[in-house]
């Protein structure tokens, strides 16, 4: 069985956008699936988009998701350069398409651009160009006479005007296209570049690739890549075109959405391997109902074959649930990691920090969210005296106020501010007054806290805060309540 190759072949333009991110855990995991080689190639022929620090972006993102290639510009090997612009000055895309020239697939085209557009033309709201194949008729002598006059020029694919294309694709299937709907594209620009679409098939032939992921954007040019294959006499490619990744209003997901890359995400406080997990199920179902995946365990269950030909729905909610989910099951070392810089951020007192992170690793979905979860223990925030009554306890302000003024001397004697002495001592005034449990810590958690939602209870925050600062925030819940 021949060996499976893929590769990842972005353009340095600027931050990884999730769309490239699923084609590069894609390609990734059909190889790895099959004990094949995922290959990352860079594509630069558009020069004038070429964005400065993009390329370090992408060995960065491609580290940081552990997606490992095994042949790469950084890493070498047998079919490189791995860097287009590297290849086209070696005179690689203009030997094959001086090669198409000989085979009549190919031809020269020194038509201005003013010519050009003239061509394009208007349908609906779209405007539409198709060469019409004028500088196929010129002479050898003509070219020749022109080439050595220096006039600019493109080399043009030379589609045929009658019959149809027939490709297969592996999600989509069957697809055909009339020829005479497809364009003699351009394969070689007047700067020398290669056009991406013609690179594309060389870098691919060359470089071994047995399956080609992309977007199925690209859909509607697979019958030219197809034509370019037959005119070199190369094998096709397995094809596998990945659907369409919208927002939430089934839009396509753009860059002012605030989470369309990689980047944006771990900027929000979303773990690496989450991102990794959820646009792994972007298009792809697993047979099971499983939903978290570590990266082996998506390498040992990935089929393409049951991926989708629906667009793929960006859930927002969903994300940040699959990141509490792996925020909840972080070893305390890494958790420490991630969480500490935000904690440091809301706490600026002389407190246990470790303590206080620990108190919300299960109650966050995004780091970011640990600020205001916690910044109560840094200062105590202006409150309403309303939070003291909870009907369901029975609690009001009137009953909170004598809670809170026969505990404050229990607690002034407690030399232990820690969780079982605090228990032990409310406890005992619990039994003595006949009291619920709630009755008396609910307006113990609003003293220490000022806040309606907290994420512990009194005990464990008033083990954080020590005995001064606790029996501060008491004595200024009692002249809040007394101020009614």
């Amino acid at each position: 069985m021949e060996k499976i190759r893929t590769r990842f072949a972005p353009s340095p333009t600027g931050k990884m956008h999730i769309g490239n991110l699923r084609t590069a855990l894609y390609a990734y995991l059909i190889a790895k699936h099959e004990k094949g080689d995922f290959l990352l190639r860079i594509e630069d022929t558009d020069q004038e988009r070429l964005v400065e620090g993009a390329l370090e972006t992408i060995y960065q993102t491609l580290q940081s998701a552990h997606l490992v290639h095994d042949e790469g510009p950084d890493k070498g090997g047998q079919v490189g350069p791995y860097i287009q612009s590297e290849r086209q000055k070696e005179g690689v895309y203009l030997h094959y398409a001086k090669e198409l020239v000989e085979k009549k697939e190919a031809y020269y085209c020194f038509c201005s651009q003013e010519r050009l557009d003239s061509l394009k033309t208007k349908i609906g709201d779209k405007e539409v160009f198709l060469y019409d194949k004028h500088c196929l008729s010129l002479s050898e002598q003509e070219i020749q006479t022109l080439l050595s006059k220096k006039v600019p020029y493109v080399i043009r694919q030379n589609n045929p005007t009658e019959g149809e294309t027939v490709f297969h694709d592996e999600i989509y299937g069957e697809i055909s296209v009339e020829n005479k709907e497809l364009d003699d594209m351009v394969l070689i620009k007047s700067d020398g570049y290669p056009t991406y679409n013609f690179a594309n098939v060389v870098d691919d032939h060359l470089m071994g690739i047995s399956h080609v992921v992309r977007g199925n954007e690209y859909l509607s040019s697979s019958p030219k890549y197809n034509r370019l294959y037959e005119a070199f006499g190369w094998k096709v490619p397995v094809y596998i075109h990945c659907p369409l990744i919208t927002n939430e209003e089934h839009k396509k997901l753009s860059k002012r959405s605030g989470h369309s890359s990689y980047e944006d995400l771990l900027e929000q406080g979303f773990l690496p391997e989450t991102i990794i997990n959820f646009v792994a199920l972007l298009g792809w179902s697993p047979a099971s109902n499983q939903e978290i995946f570590s990266l082996e365990e998506l390498i040992q269950q990935f089929d393409y074959r049951q991926m989708s030909k629906s667009p793929a729905v960006f859930d927002v909610q969903k994300l940040k649930w699959m990141n509490g989910e792996y925020i909840k099951n972080m070893n305390k070392e890494r958790y420490y990691f991630y969480a500490l810089p935000y904690v440091k951020e809301a706490v600026h007192r002389p407190l246990n920090l470790h303590a206080i992170a620990d108190l919300v690793q299960t109650r966050v979905e995004i780091f970011p969210d640990i600020i205001e979860k916690i910044d109560f223990f840094d200062e105590l925030p202006v409150y309403d005296v309303s939070l003291y009554t909870h009907k369901k306890m029975k609690t009001t302000t009137e009953l909170s106020l004598l809670i809170l003024k026969e505990v404050y001397p229990l607690l002034e004697r407690l030399d232990n501010y820690d969780v079982e002495s605090l228990s032990a001592c409310i406890s005992e005034y619990v039994q003595e007054k006949a009291y619920k449990n709630g009755q008396v810590l609910w307006p113990l958690r609003t003293a220490v806290s000022g806040k309606a939602m907290t994420p512990a209870g009194a005990y464990e925050m008033m083990e954080i805060l020590g005995k001064e600062e606790s029996l501060q925030r008491i004595r200024k819940g009692i002249e809040l309540l007394t101020a009614i």
